[in-house]
């Protein structure tokens, strides 16, 4: 999963914070100047000869030494107090615009966003969801207007990430708003559409539920026809949901494979993505016969030549799978010229590399030997 990029910078919302801390800090120096002027003009002779023995006294020294970090300690409480009370505050304010009813378009767009800001600090998302955030950012993915609804689903991804929200936020029903903007939203709000089902699927119990309600079809048409960035999301949500064996014919029947096979192309940088979730796919009857007539028994063979050492992996069990499904199947591996691959992987691979390519290895010779035996007969 990945975590996407607003429109402002985090940065505008950290100096915000920065500034309130700052303002706060220099009226408590002002105070404490202030007091030591008054003092000074009032004080007396002796008493500045008295001040200055005193501050050469060993005792009094190590006394001050002592009260001075207390005093300082206590006074960036109270700051960081004051800070997180205003913050609080701020974070209700701009809730109350989203619910109320009659708020303006520029204040609505204004306060997702600024919702969406603040999201990104991992101390604020408990906080945003807990003065009752989430509800009206779930309501407000099925705006018509088009900024509010990217604020709202990329304010409610950056909360997701708290493992807590996650169940808040499924709870708000969001999953059908979710998949609206799947379908309606601009390029980047598909894209943090689909992450959020990504985030939201990461608790077992969601998958089938998102599966279920109708997401797999809108991820679908993201792989095959999102921005490379969109591409990526909606394989690494379909990965997620895959990883659930009901979720897996869904995808095969919505048409998964072939932007797959697609993406199967090095100059996309998304073989891994492409391989592992093929891999899945290949456990079902329906996923090996789409991806061998899409050609991509060929493609998982190159990939064991040439991929990167996670990607060979995957397609040395997404070929173990085709392999011990039928002889049809193990002869097209052999001949897409399998052997010398799979042997060099059998020795340097990964641990699970290693095993897949030894059973497929095994498959192959025992086809080697009865193609052998029917002609000796």
């Amino acid at each position: 999963m990945m975590v996407p990029n607003p429109a402002l910078s985090q940065e505008k919302a950290e100096d915000v914070n920065q500034q309130l801390h700052n303002s706060a800090a220099d009226a408590d120096n002002i105070e404490i100047v202030n007091m030591m002027k008054d003092q000074d003009a009032s004080a007396s002779e002796n008493n500045r000869k008295k001040e200055h023995r005193r501050r050469y006294n060993h005792k009094s020294r190590l006394h001050s030494s002592r009260l001075s970090p207390i005093f300082l300690s206590t006074s960036l409480r109270d700051v960081q107090d004051e800070a997180a009370a205003v913050l609080e505050a701020r974070v209700k304010e701009l809730i109350e615009h989203l619910n109320n009813s009659t708020t303006s378009l520029e204040t609505l767009r204004n306060s997702t966003c600024e919702l969406r800001l603040l999201a990104k600090d991992m101390d604020n998302r408990i906080l945003i969801a807990s003065c009752g955030a989430i509800t009206p950012l779930v309501s407000l993915l099925r705006s018509s207007d088009l900024v509010t609804q990217e604020n709202a689903v990329t304010a409610l991804l950056n909360l997701s990430i708290s493992n807590n929200n996650k169940t808040n936020i499924v709870k708000a029903d969001s999953i059908e708003p979710l998949i609206h903007v799947l379908k309606t939203g601009t390029s980047e709000a598909r894209e943090n559409a689909a992450a959020t089902l990504y985030s939201l699927s990461v608790f077992e119990e969601n998958k089938i539920r998102i599966g279920n309600s109708g997401a797999i079809g809108p991820l679908v048409d993201l792989l095959g026809n999102g921005t490379p960035r969109g591409k990526k999301d909606a394989a690494t949500a379909l990965f997620n949901l895959s990883t659930c064996t009901e979720n897996r014919f869904t995808i095969v029947k919505s048409g998964a494979v072939k932007p797959l096979i697609e993406l199967m192309d090095p100059a996309t940088g998304m073989v891994d993505r492409a391989v592992v979730l093929l891999a899945n796919l290949a456990t079902t009857p329906e996923g090996r016969k789409d991806i061998a007539e899409s050609g991509g028994i060929n493609l998982l063979v190159e990939a064991i030549e040439l991929g990167s050492p996670r990607g060979k992996e995957n397609a040395a069990a997404a070929l173990v799978h085709f392999c011990s499904d039928s002889t049809k199947y193990c002869r097209k591996v052999l001949e897409e010229g399998a052997v010398p691959p799979l042997v060099i992987l059998s020795t340097s691979g990964t641990s699970r590399a290693k095993e897949k390519a030894i059973k497929i290895l095994h498959y192959l010779r025992n086809l080697q030997q009865q193609a052998f035996n029917a002609r000796r007969g």
